[in-house]
């Protein structure tokens, strides 16, 4: 099968066929129970998060979600979360640590929601303290980006001891769509700005942006394999002292 292109990658990432981040976490964990609101404000339906166990691990799992058809979509902003989405991320993970589990991110978003009302409510102080506080949390932490890994929407909650990228997903700091408007004046360019951005699995692992490109997981067998390498990467992580792991987390990025 030939290679795909970097735009065939970004339609890829983008399809309805993609597996939806709540149907991936279901698949992966034994008896996963939604946990809902941010305690302040709301309770944002892009943003699904809860906790789960695989192999007996309790395990906390925050996705920034799509939706299934256009009401879904319409409801949580094309996967763009608003601030209570990502106050709830914050306080589901800030709670793991309390209760020392570690936590998954899977992340499918074009990017945060741009709203008025969303700056207004603090989106951009929001990001910023997920990134901040997720740096430092003391328990294990994967990321992984399931389709669209859109600028600081994902980034977010990508700032984990490892992330993760499936073989049909993309990461970048803006749209191919929105560089070609802003670098050339001409969205219809977006094809050749994905060729330029590296923006797809095999350049971002190049790049050392992402620690590892795994397969597609939508059937039985792809989710006992993503579960699996789950497992096996936390107990990795579990093995570290809290502030070794830390550490390392902290130089990974420090490298950037």
């Amino acid at each position: 099968m030939a290679k795909k292109t970097a735009w065939e990658k970004v339609l890829a990432a983008r399809a309805a066929k993609k597996i939806g981040v709540d149907d991936l976490i279901n698949g992966i964990t034994d008896d996963f129970m939604e946990l809902h609101g941010d305690r302040a404000y709301g309770d944002d339906p892009a943003v699904y998060g809860g906790i789960g166990t695989m192999d007996n691990i309790p395990t906390t799992f925050v996705g920034i979600r799509k939706g299934a058809n256009l009401n879904t979509n319409i409801e949580r902003h094309f996967g763009s979360a608003e601030p209570d989405g990502y106050r709830k991320a914050l306080r589901l993970m800030k709670q793991a640590e309390k209760f020392d589990r570690p936590i998954v991110t899977l992340i499918n978003t074009p990017g945060a929601y741009p709203g008025v009302d969303a700056e207004y409510h603090g989106i951009g102080y929001t990001i910023a303290q997920l990134i901040l506080q997720g740096m430092q949390l003391t328990v294990p932490y994967i990321s992984v980006i399931v389709g669209e890994g859109g600028s600081g929407g994902a980034l977010a909650l990508a700032v984990g001891d490892c992330v993760w990228a499936f073989e049909d997903s993309i990461y970048s700091v803006l749209s191919p769509e929105g560089y070609a408007t802003i670098l050339w004046k001409d969205p219809s360019r977006m094809k050749e700005a994905a060729s330029v951005m590296k923006l797809t699995p095999d350049e971002l692992l190049s790049e050392g942006i992402i620690d590892r490109i795994i397969p597609e997981a939508n059937t039985v067998d792809g989710f006992e394999r993503f579960r699996n390498d789950l497992v096996k990467k936390i107990r990795e992580l579990n093995a570290l002292s809290k502030d070794d792991l830390v550490s390392k987390r902290l130089a990974r990025y420090r490298n950037f």
